[in-house]
């Protein structure tokens, strides 16, 4: 810990480089993904503040829209779209992922049962050909296209989707090699960017 306090101290010295940050935000994509530690958006995307507006969840899912029962999910993907908005949406999975393995693997998740509830949000469980791959690659990378079909089902990305607005991308991040693919409808397979 005593190093990320460090850093925050001096982050500070330099307001200068902040100053502009006082105007607002108009980041250019919203990046959904996982909240694992090792999935950096911005080092992975070299962005820069105010470049990206983040989502993350466990697992990177994407929760159901429902009208009249708001979450912090949907509101932050409808402030992203409708006021600050991104032309581009992004979401990012990853391998060796716990919440995806968790689900491949059908892991007794009772003692920890708020995770349960939250990855039964996960649209269609993953399925993987060899469960015992600690990358869960191709589940994953179901599980990315899953979230994107359920984001089309959000009114104001379907809107935008629609009128030309907005663009959804499914990324498939690796963290042991550094890779990003992502999926191509043309060959429906994630290649490299």
């Amino acid at each position: 810990m005593q190093p990320l306090i460090d850093n925050a101290r001096t982050f500070g010295q330099r307001p200068e480089e902040f100053a502009r940050f006082a105007q607002g935000q108009s980041p250019e994509v919203l990046f959904i993904t996982c909240s694992d530690s090792r999935v950096v958006p911005a080092l992975i995307t070299g962005a820069r503040p105010g470049q990206l507006f983040e989502l993350r969840t466990a697992g990177n899912i994407v929760p159901p829209y429902t009208s009249g029962r708001p979450t912090g999910e949907a509101a932050t993907i409808e402030y992203a779209v409708e006021v600050l908005g991104v032309q581009d949406v992004v979401v990012c999975g990853h391998s060796h992922c716990g919440a995806v393995g968790a689900l491949v693997r059908g892991d007794d998740l009772d003692a920890v049962p708020a995770v349960r509830d939250w990855l039964a949000h996960a649209a269609d469980g993953p399925k993987a050909a060899d469960p015992a791959d600690p990358t869960v690659a191709e589940a994953v990378q179901q599980h990315v296209l899953a979230q994107l079909l359920r984001l089309r089902s959000y009114p104001c990305v379907e809107q935008r989707l629609a009128d030309g607005r907005l663009r959804l991308h499914g990324w498939y991040y690796e963290v042991h090699t550094g890779t990003v693919r992502e999926h191509r409808a043309a060959t429906d397979a994630f290649e490299a960017l």
